[in-house]
């Protein structure tokens, strides 16, 4: 893993993939283009004239963020952020494994997704909009002959496909599964979360992306396009979609000694520092990260908070490493291990 393969080799190993993804991508375009599966009733007004879910009757609006763009935002930047990691990481499999990840994220949740909006779907907050419903053209049904289908709608036809498939959000999907990877990525890369006391900056950064989806993903709401449940559902199926590409493709997504390690596809990681040639491939440089001895817990245990504490404190050293331990399928951790 530590030396970039040529690309016979790097299609060797990769060439099922990329047919899996091409299909998935054909798949769900398909299944996007298709006209919605079910045939949903709706009730436009009472005798009265009063609308009876006003819910549906806003108006028709431009999207804030169209979901050509959302898509675009939700795979460059994931894939910037990666290779702007490279300027100290520089190693061609955590970009090969990152990229991949990523797709693996934003195909997944997009096929996911389609298939729900087909067979579900939903009505969106601008249907009678759309619609522009004539109730003289067929009879209600239900109690009193309150609900129709889209036979009585008047509006253009592919506006009104569009306006039924409103479950779950494209746009929250989307951008939870590419920025919620992005999240992933950089809390592995800058240790966050770890073994030592990070600058505030590092929290900022690495939540910028979930900030990001979240903006992208409320917009809906204000445009009209979704209700707060299609964009919650969205978010839940990116962000579970980007958990599980990540994992496919790094050794761990919270344990900090492992989470930044791309796997190989041949050959299982046993888990024991001492096994890898990636243990330094982080971005952050301080309580001695970036080399295989600050990973290990050795070299600057004992100046660990020379800076801020005083002798009487706890410091890491040999003797408050962590005991012996099992992880990954009963391999053993050495003691030092901080």
């Amino acid at each position: 893993m530590q030396t970039r393969p040529k690309f016979g080799q790097w299609l060797k190993s990769t060439w099922l993939d990329i047919i899996t993804m091409a299909i998935m991508g054909a798949v769900g375009l398909g299944v996007y283009m298709a006209r919605p599966a079910p045939s949903r009733s709706f009730a436009v007004t009472f005798s009265d004239g009063e609308v009876v879910y006003p819910q549906f009757a806003y108006p028709l609006r431009k999207e804030i963020v169209p979901i050509w763009l959302a898509a675009f935002l939700a795979a460059t930047i994931p894939i910037l952020g990666i290779l702007i990691m490279q300027i100290r990481v520089r190693s061609f499999w955590d970009v090969n494994n990152g990229i991949i990840g990523l797709l693996y994220s934003l195909i997944s949740a997009a096929v996911f997704q389609v298939f729900l909006k087909w067979l579900i779907g939903g009505l969106r907050p601008h249907f009678l909009e759309v619609c522009q419903p004539n109730t003289s053209l067929a009879k209600g049904n239900g109690f009193q002959q309150l609900y129709f289908t889209r036979e009585i709608c008047t509006g253009d036809d592919s506006q009104i496909n569009d306006s039924l498939e409103s479950f779950p959000s494209g746009h929250s999907t989307a951008a939870f599964a590419g920025f919620v990877f992005l999240y992933l990525y950089l809390n592995a890369k800058l240790k966050v979360f770890s073994n030592y006391h990070p600058a505030m900056w590092k929290l900022i950064v690495i939540y910028a992306p979930v900030l990001g989806a979240t903006l992208i993903a409320g917009a809906l709401t204000i445009d009209q396009f979704h209700h707060w449940y299609d964009v919650v559902a969205g978010a839940i199926i990116g962000s579970v979609m980007a958990f599980s590409s990540y994992r496919m493709t790094y050794a761990a997504i919270w344990d900090w000694r492992y989470n930044h390690i791309p796997l190989n596809r041949n050959v299982p990681f046993p888990y024991l520092p001492e096994s890898s040639g990636m243990m330094g491939g982080v971005f952050t440089r301080k309580a001695g990260w970036g080399n295989a001895a600050g990973v290990l817990g050795r070299g600057n245990d004992q100046s660990y908070h020379d800076h801020t504490q005083n002798a009487n404190q706890d410091t890491y050293n040999t003797s408050s490493a962590a005991p012996l331990g099992t992880v990954g399928g009963g391999h053993t951790q050495p003691e030092n291990m901080v």
